[in-house]
């Protein structure tokens, strides 16, 4: 891993253009100019409401969905120009886990299988001891025992389970980057903080993090730079505790007002409301 603080993903310019309409004769700006960096042991998140194009960002980052204008680099090469076995090396050292866990398992086989694609991929000689012993070590670093897991099919698992399997996963490769998105929004109250936890454990270890969210909440609680996007835009970014304590923009402020107050009562927050 690298040392925290030195930047490998950059983000300058960046856009996103779809053409839309019955022949594509109209374009919608997903994405508008967007620029910001992430480095290695750091979080940032990328906070907006749905239809900001968070999530489109995010997939421009993996290569999912290609950039209109603008560049994205990782170690200053041009993600855009990466093919064959440069593009390999890339997913060697940047993985997304997306919001919703069941749809990346084939309900007919079994959750080892996510594992065993990573296999034949990238450790084709490998042998069976050092490939249980791998996959067992991944496994540790996200909590879970191969013997409770593996051998299950995904219904058989927990939506919190399943992320971390994806975690594990990805970091199977030893990956630098990881494009969380929306991660935990389909869990339940009570495996939410514990993926938010380990998630915490990875950036201590030096992993970069992109994560995707709509919940400021969860974006103060766990990231080091806030990126604040509305229609495509960023609108506001720095340091977290800036744009949560200081925040700049109206926008901002706005959805700052909007989180639920758990130390107050409604009516509480209501008659405040009422007198501004």
């Amino acid at each position: 891993m690298l040392e925290g603080g030195v930047t490998m993903l950059r983000l300058e310019g960046v856009s996103k253009v779809y053409r839309v309409g019955a022949f594509g004769g109209r374009k919608r700006d997903a994405v508008r100019d967007v620029s910001f960096t992430l480095g290695a042991g750091e979080v940032v998140s990328l906070i907006g409401e749905s239809g900001s194009g968070k999530t489109t960002i995010g997939r421009m980052i993996l290569r999912l969905t290609p950039v209109s204008a603008g560049t994205i680099t990782l170690d200053g090469q041009d993600v855009s120009a990466l093919r064959g076995s440069r593009l390999k090396s890339f997913y060697r050292k940047v993985q997304g886990v997306f919001q919703d866990p069941f749809s990346s398992y084939n309900p007919v086989f079994k959750a080892d299988r996510v594992f065993a694609m990573i296999r034949s991929a990238y450790f084709p000689g490998v042998s069976d001891s050092d490939w249980r012993a791998k996959v067992a070590e991944s496994l540790a670093a996200v909590r879970l025992r191969p013997d409770a897991v593996l051998d299950k099919y995904p219904h058989q698992l927990s939506g919190g389970q399943l992320q971390r399997l994806l975690i594990a996963r990805a970091l199977l490769l030893d990956i630098r980057l990881l494009v969380a998105d929306e991660v935990i929004s389909m869990l339940d109250a009570s495996t939410r903080i514990d993926v938010l936890n380990l998630l915490g454990d990875l950036k201590e270890r030096g992993l970069g993090i992109l994560f995707i969210t709509h919940d400021l909440a969860l974006g103060n609680y766990l990231s080091d730079q806030t990126v604040i996007l509305r229609g495509g835009e960023v609108v506001e970014q720095g340091p977290t505790a800036d744009v949560f304590g200081s925040p700049q923009h109206p926008y901002t402020r706005q959805l700052l007002a909007s989180v639920p107050q758990l130390h107050k009562k409604w009516s509480e927050v209501d008659a405040e409301l009422a007198q501004r």
